[in-house]
């Protein structure tokens, strides 16, 4: 699974650490050393992900990750030294799909480069069936979402979530189901992170994010999606009751 990875890190030491560790893995890495030219190389580039590095000059990478998100869903995988969970929680609101701390293992990088590329690569040929619930069709062979016709851009982990509770409408999945089947290799996640990630859904695709039609909280549970309506049964012709025509 070959991808073209743009990394943003000002430390010209750890950014050749983690292109040598990419390169084993097959992925074409472009290094950039401040912000600025990390938003420049995204816009003309066009990288499958990014590796965006908080602390930088010109431009820092909350600011940088920000703006992508507003651009595009390309998932991008936060390194920072800052561990406090507001920290980690801020940036997975400007739209990071995942976090590392630093120190950090290099082999532990290249595995959640990983991760994030499966999710964002959903294969298509198993032709799951669409689902519609009112005006949300959530299409996992195609990663596609599209509200009221629609498209909507999500990040890999917003889809992953929102492919989750699509697999089986109605049912109430717990923060501890969604991390497991959702975010794959990351078990460390916080489990607050989740409702972050979920609060980002709802901006996307409800009307009223107080109050969700269709990610909606189990209080004690979790969350779920409301089940599809049911199609409404054609009314019969007069022909057709009984009794017609006596």
């Amino acid at each position: 699974m070959s991808a073209r990875i743009l990394v943003a890190e000002d430390d010209p030491k750890q950014a050749n650490l983690v292109r040598v560790y990419l390169e084993r893995e097959g992925h074409s890495v472009l290094l950039v050393g401040d912000g600025r030219a990390a938003l420049d190389q995204c816009r003309s580039r066009r990288p499958d992900l990014v590796v965006l590095d908080v602390m930088m000059p010109v431009l820092d990478g909350l600011d940088v990750c920000r703006i992508l998100r507003a651009e595009s869903e390309i998932p991008i995988l936060l390194l920072t030294a800052r561990t406090t969970e507001d920290d980690v929680l801020l940036g997975l609101d400007l739209g990071a799909d995942d976090y590392l701390t630093k120190p950090y293992s290099p082999r532990e990088l290249a595995a959640r480069v990983r991760a994030l590329l499966r999710r964002a690569r959903v294969v298509s040929a198993d032709n799951r069936a669409v689902l519609r619930v009112g005006e949300l069709e959530v299409d996992a062979g195609r990663f596609e979402v599209r509200v009221g016709g629609r498209p909507v851009a999500l990040t890999a982990k917003e889809f992953g979530i929102l492919e989750v509770l699509a697999g089986e409408p109605g049912r109430a999945f717990t923060r501890a189901q969604i991390i497991d089947r959702a975010f794959g290799f990351d078990h460390f996640v916080l489990e607050r992170t989740v409702d972050a990630h979920v609060m980002n859904l709802r901006r996307k695709i409800e009307d009223d994010v107080a109050e969700p039609r269709y990610v909606q909280t189990v209080y004690g549970r979790g969350y779920r999606l409301a089940e599809p309506e049911p199609e409404l049964a054609a009314a019969p012709t007069p022909e057709g009751t009984p009794g017609a025509g006596r």
